[in-house]
């Protein structure tokens, strides 16, 4: 207890030599207490024996940091929820999309821009109109986005060891990509083409039910993956474009890969774009297969529409060239708030999980 006092006593005013301890060793206690102190950031023995802390600025994990520790089911629950959220919102300019890349649309469903055609959609068919269909829409897009998110960030990690070992690679990120469209493709095609048969103009399905049960039993099961080739063949280019624009620009306006919720929000707009503008004449032919036109199906003489070779064949004899485009302004526009809203989504809820979990982790 005499020592505990003489700390407490040098901490105040200087350590006392005190029956056997020479002048040398009280000088020495008390430099080493007074450094101590110095130190402490509440002062006392404490704060004296205490090793001090060193707060770095710049000590911040970085983004792409952030979420190494994630699990597969924290990709998949942050992908459900971005995927789901991504088609809620767009689904007015989706529907929009859809009407105007009919080949040979109805007089009064011929419109001048998006915005036209969403105000008339409104005005003459109903406030709820456009969104006909969200409700198998959302039902699919949470499992796509589970599996795509989830394929997506396993196989980058494994390729980037691969290709190049611990640093990022742009073929990885894309060929990552384009693997996980198969499985993304393979739960979202049927809600698909409910979806598009439920958007179309004057369409006689006004419950997701009716829609299912009278694709099934005239046309067959098969016809809810008729557009499944053409949808790859649109989709995996469209994410080999996505994802090496996304890094290119990723690169310019965030060198650093630091937490920066903006530059992800503008590089997924801007690779979005790109990406929905090239793709277009797929999209289109894609739109045939799921709706199988009947105007359009008048120029086809062998009865369903059923390949990506007779789309594009049909498309041709209707509308020539410029039918390949049609309604690219509708998708880009789509496209733009839509990569915006996944990228943005998933990443914060991919973070916030795993820094939940690992704060449970460390209270355990």
């Amino acid at each position: 207890m005499e020592l505990e006092g003489r700390g407490a006593g040098g901490v105040a005013g200087g350590p006392a030599a005190g029956p056997g301890r020479s002048p040398g060793e009280s000088a020495l206690l008390d430099g080493w207490l007074q450094r101590g102190v110095g130190r402490g950031a509440g002062g006392g023995e404490a704060g004296a024996c205490r090793p001090p802390v060193r707060q770095d600025p710049d000590s911040d994990p970085d983004y792409e940091a952030l979420p190494a520790g994630a699990t597969v089911t924290t990709h998949m629950v942050a992908g459900a929820v971005a995927g789901i959220l991504e088609h809620c919102v767009m689904y007015p300019i989706d529907c929009v999309k859809t009407r105007m890349q009919s080949l040979q649309p109805d007089p009064a469903a011929r419109y001048r821009n998006v915005l036209e055609a969403l105000w008339r959609i409104i005005r003459t068919e109903g406030l709820w109109r456009p969104m006909r269909g969200l409700n198998v829409t959302a039902t699919g897009a949470g499992p796509a986005h589970a599996l795509y998110f989830a394929c997506y960030e396993k196989l980058k990690k494994t390729l980037s060891d691969v290709i190049h070992p611990g640093g990022n690679s742009h073929i990885a990120n894309g060929a990552a990509g384009c693997v996980a469209t198969l499985l993304h493709d393979a739960a979202m095609n049927p809600a698909e083409v409910v979806k598009q048969r439920m958007q179309m103009y004057n369409s006689p399905y006004h419950r997701v039910t009716d829609c299912v049960r009278a694709v099934w039993q005239n046309e067959g099961a098969g016809a809810f993956y008729r557009s499944y080739t053409t949808q790859l063949t649109m989709n995996v280019p469209f994410q080999a474009i996505h994802f090496m624009t996304y890094e290119f620009l990723q690169e310019h306006f965030n060198p650093q890969r630091r937490y920066n919720p903006s530059s992800h929000v503008l590089s997924g707009a801007c690779a979005g774009a790109v990406a929905a503008a090239v793709t277009t004449p797929l999209d289109v032919c894609k739109t045939l297969l799921n709706t199988q036109e009947s105007l359009a199906l008048n120029s086809n003489f062998t009865g369903h529409i059923t390949g990506m070779a007779s789309a594009f064949r049909t498309v041709y004899q209707v509308g020539g060239v410029t039918a390949y485009f049609r309604g690219v302004q509708a998708r880009v526009i789509y496209q733009i708030p839509s990569t915006a809203i996944a990228w943005s989504v998933y990443e914060f809820f991919k973070c916030l999980i795993t820094k939940r979990q690992e704060e449970w982790r460390a209270g355990k």
